[in-house]
């Protein structure tokens, strides 16, 4: 294997399982256990794996948990898995774009579905308010988005569309202590 995506194929390995030991990521990575380690630390060092934290489903734990044990919430199906936290600007994905669309009819199950299976979407929402999906997508640069853009709003079943470039990041992809009480 050539090293040349090695930093970026171990940040996907990461992005499927985010507990994976360093002898598995070698194996699927046909690299060395020592290689593994030293870029992850690389990686790391260089601020693009920011931590790593569990994927809880807010949803599957409402508001009257009382208390919160994590081998228990696994198990459960509460935790999802556990993921790294990427900086994409640290990996050259440094256009945040937030964009909205009108559905056509009833085809907002097919809308929401064709955003999610662009890789570049991180968050796709079903909204009320002026529009029905909201999409947040990191983008290469301004002409990498406008593509992304172009592609979509071809599509007949959006009516309209209005998109937002993130200026500043102040706060992104936070999660948020299950109350207690």
């Amino acid at each position: 294997m050539t090293y040349e995506h090695l930093d970026s194929d171990l940040v996907n390995e990461l992005l499927d399982d985010g507990r994976a030991s360093l002898r598995s990521l070698a194996e699927e990575l046909d690299v060395s256990v020592t290689t593994v380690s030293n870029h992850l630390s690389d990686l790391e060092d260089e601020g693009v794996i920011e931590g790593y934290t569990p994927k809880v489903d807010y949803d599957a734990v409402g508001y009257d948990v009382t208390a919160v044990h994590l081998s228990d919430l696994e198990d459960e199906g509460v935790i999802e898995g556990y993921t790294p936290k990427v900086d994409y600007d640290a990996v050259g994905y440094d256009v945040t774009a937030v964009m909205q669309f009108k559905a056509e009819g009833n085809a907002l199950p097919e809308i929401t579905e064709t955003l999610k299976d662009h890789r570049q979407m991180i968050s796709v929402y079903e909204v009320t308010g002026d529009y029905d999906v909201i999409a947040i997508g990191k983008f290469q640069d301004t002409d990498d988005m406008n593509d992304q853009i172009k592609t979509l709003i071809t599509d007949p079943d959006i009516n309209q569309s209005n998109t937002s470039i993130v200026l500043n990041s102040v706060s992104e992809n936070e999660q948020f202590e299950l109350d207690t009480e």
